[in-house]
């Protein structure tokens, strides 16, 4: 789903340390990969505030920290994949690579570990959102 309006992709990035947000921000930059729109971020630290984002429409994908208090994000992931019809593919930066099952359980598409590798986490994003913008 892109916003037609600027012809960018907008990607939800959540978490309640704003230093998490900042390092998915930059990892990612402007442009991830050069087959892409540029990129609009969306930051929130709260839970309504996803919601209400996701309500709203236009996210091409979100990122959420599964180590966010006092809503994690793969309870997030979970509530949003039963809830919310088309919703974007989600990515969970989980605190260890042995939570990766927790990302089954909560439907994410992705998941990345904490420390955040930028280059894993590009080629992940990537992933999800070169099917989103073919043909566009």
């Amino acid at each position: 789903m892109t916003d037609t309006t600027s012809n960018s992709l907008k990607i939800l990035v959540y978490s309640d340390d704003v230093d998490v947000r900042k390092q998915v921000i930059l990892a990612l930059g402007r442009r991830p990969h050069p087959s892409l729109p540029e990129v609009e971020y969306v930051e929130v630290a709260t839970e309504p505030a996803v919601r209400a984002q996701l309500d709203a429409g236009g996210l091409a994908l979100a990122v959420l920290d599964g180590e966010a208090a006092p809503a994690g994000g793969l309870g997030i992931a979970k509530a949003v994949k039963d809830e919310v019809p088309d919703a974007p593919p989600i990515v969970v930066l989980i605190g260890r690579p042995q939570d990766a099952w927790l990302a089954t359980w909560s439907r994410a598409e992705a998941t990345v570990a904490h420390p955040l590798d930028p280059f894993e986490l590009a080629r992940t994003v990537v992933g999800l959102l070169r099917p989103v913008n073919v043909g566009a």
